[in-house]
């Protein structure tokens, strides 16, 4: 009688009545939203550009790419670039950061739409903390392409193009590195300085690529950074822009977050 009477009570219900149900009341048997959407940040000293191997691979494989270019004068400059991409963007989103761009994410990432956030040797200091202090404890000889860094009399940082290759992606393709070195983009010394508020990660799943041949970024830090924010990590035998060198390597860690962010 009593499975008789449940059917009953399904007819009445009906099918999205009860499918509101199982959702509101968290069953296994509601359905996470696929996420399709990936918001791709770049770092310091590049521009939006370095992104493009791994633009073209996740579009071959049918998600919807956005690659925010930064105007690296400030963090909260920063973060308002990103912040417009997201407000375009439909739907669950993975957000990716690249190297300096990593701190832009942390801050924009609180936003309902990212569900995940994938990093690639990237800055992911805690609120308050600046890159300055994340990088005050470590030796110049743990990153010896910050050598390449000049500073102009408006407080911009460049890189010594000369040097360009060494500091950032001495394994990518020679003609990559010329074209991005020719499109170098200045960044303002005060993000050395400033401090985020909020720091995303503390509630969101992440991901982590350690570059292991770094020349600027030391990797000790990378790994400690990956293991405070809880990631799951991968190491990649390349320089700081593995974005660049390993773009098949970099599309297949944001893909894996993707598809299992679209499982939760």
């Amino acid at each position: 009688m009593a499975h008789h009477l449940s059917r009953a009570i399904l007819r009445m219900l009906g099918a999205a009545a009860v499918g509101a149900f199982i959702m509101a009341s968290g069953s296994s048997l509601a359905y996470a939203e696929e996420v399709r959407n990936v918001v791709l940040v770049h770092g310091a000293f590049v521009d939006a550009s370095i992104w493009d191997g791994v633009i073209r691979r996740l579009q071959r494989d049918g998600y919807e790419v956005r690659a925010v270019q930064l105007p690296l004068t400030s963090l909260a400059e920063d973060v308002a670039a990103t912040q417009a991409v997201l407000r375009r963007v439909d739907g669950p989103t993975v957000l990716v950061g690249y190297s300096w761009g990593g701190v832009p994410v942390s801050v924009a990432g609180v936003d309902s739409k990212v569900k995940g956030l994938v990093y690639f040797a990237a800055v992911t200091p805690d609120p308050g903390q600046s890159l300055k202090q994340m990088l005050a404890p470590y030796a110049e000889k743990a990153m010896p392409g910050m050598a390449a860094v000049q500073r102009d009399d408006e407080d911009f940082l460049w890189l010594d193009p000369a040097r360009f290759g060494f500091a950032l992606a001495h394994d990518a393709p020679p003609d990559l590195v010329r074209v991005m070195a020719a499109a170098e983009k200045p960044t303002a010394e005060r993000i050395l300085s400033d401090k985020p508020e909020r720091a995303a990660w503390q509630s969101k799943p992440t991901w982590y690529a350690v570059s292991t041949e770094d020349k600027i970024f030391p990797v000790q830090l990378q790994r400690d950074l990956a293991r405070k924010i809880g990631a799951r990590v991968i190491e990649l035998p390349t320089g700081h822009a593995s974005i660049l060198s390993r773009p098949d390597d970099a599309s297949a860690l944001i893909e894996n977050a993707a598809q299992t962010l679209s499982k939760r």
